[in-house]
């Protein structure tokens, strides 16, 4: 074995060691040693031409196909009621992964017990147990499901099941004549993982009523420690609402 080769395999070692330890120290830390996820976030978002809003669906191009004779269950057809149509413009929960992707910001709280995640939309949060416990067995569907917490290293992995059948992403801004939801047999992960400012989002969408196979789309979140005075603002069904019909944050 020459020296050079050597020499060669400890440099390599010594700039993995500086990239992880660098990681490190740019990303703060609870008290226990977990990567800190709290703050206001901007809507997650990612590359995706096919909508006029430019980022904020499902790309159709990684979806998984959906089953024959499913698409019944994928597809709302439009019907005029807003209750069906877009429930979020009738007062109803945005639900979940729907609300986690909607145009507005989230908000995370976190500690050694749990992360609460608050979608400025309607503010409906999502209380996350990090303890490793199952699942609760014997509750009723809901809209946001049941989520369990663990942590893979540095990456939280958040595991939700037992969904009411609701919207799945949105997908009608693209189709006037089509609203997209999810069943009831709908699983989703999501694994978070912070670098610097951004919040790298990964959520894997299981839904084997409707899609042949499980699909993933990779989303990023801004934080924004500036909008901390701000807060989440009062949105659409809540009392002293500031935010529709115009801008009510800086966007730079």
């Amino acid at each position: 074995m020459s020296a050079r080769w050597i020499s060669s395999a400890v440099l390599a070692a010594a700039l993995v060691l500086a990239a992880a330890t660098s990681y490190a120290q740019e990303v703060p830390r609870t008290a226990d040693g977990k990567p800190d996820f709290s703050g206001i976030y901007t809507a997650p978002s990612t590359v995706n031409a096919t909508g006029p809003r430019g980022n904020l669906i499902f790309n159709a191009d990684k979806m998984a196909p959906v089953k024959p004779g499913a698409e019944s269950l994928l597809y709302q057809p439009r019907t005029g009621d807003a209750r069906v149509d877009e429930p979020r413009a009738a007062c109803l929960p945005s639900g979940f992964p729907s609300g986690m992707l909607y145009i507005l910001p989230i908000q995370i709280v976190q500690n050694s017990k749990y992360i609460v995640i608050t979608p400025e939309l309607q503010r409906a949060s999502r209380i996350i147990p990090l303890d490793g416990r199952p699942h609760r067995e014997g509750i009723e569907p809901s809209y946001y499901g049941d989520s369990v917490g663990k942590w893979d290293g540095d990456t939280l992995v958040i595991d939700t099941v037992n969904f009411k059948r609701w919207i799945l992403d949105d997908y009608h801004y693209t189709d006037p004549t089509k609203s997209r939801w999810h069943s009831d047999a709908l699983h989703v992960t999501e694994r978070l993982q912070r670098e610097g400012n951004k919040l790298h989002y990964r959520i894997t969408i299981d839904d084997p009523k409707i899609f042949e196979r499980p699909f993933s789309q990779d989303f990023d979140l801004t934080l924004r420690p500036d909008w901390e005075q701000i807060g989440l603002l009062e949105y659409v069904c809540e009392e002293n609402n500031r935010c529709a019909g115009g801008n009510c944050r800086p966007t730079q």
